[in-house]
């Protein structure tokens, strides 16, 4: 059956509209796996953090009975190791004190540093 004369046909009323649609949601999709991407590089960056300061105190006071200078440079190579950068070590008697930091980039305009934390020594009784 055809359309009645002057009516438009099917395709004169096609206006795009869905595909606009189509595109804002695919758009709104791209942006939250970014912001997914970026939050997931972010939780990563802080757990890396975490372990490398652990690890730098642990070995920094394995080496505490050496002094502080030789205790920092141990606690700054485990650091390094675990992907970390020390940024302060300190003996507190016998324990090592151990700040850490890693850099971590989830997209070009995006930088940001996730600090820890740690403190290792002796078993006090």
């Amino acid at each position: 059956m055809s359309p009645p004369a002057g009516a438009p046909g099917p395709r004169a009323a096609d206006r795009g509209g869905a595909t606009v649609c189509l595109l804002a949601v695919g758009l709104v999709y791209v942006v939250v796996g970014l912001f997914g991407a970026a939050l997931g590089a972010a939780r990563v960056a802080r757990q890396q953090a975490h372990a490398a300061a652990d690890f730098g105190a642990l070995a920094g006071a394995g080496g505490a009975l050496d002094g502080d200078a030789a205790a920092c440079r141990r606690a700054g190579e485990f650091a390094g190791a675990n992907g970390g950068r020390l940024v302060a070590c300190r003996l507190d008697g016998l324990d090592v004190l151990v700040t850490a930091e890693v850099t971590v980039s989830p997209m070009p305009w995006l930088t940001r540093t996730a600090t820890a934390t740690s403190r290792a020594g002796p078993v006090r009784g």
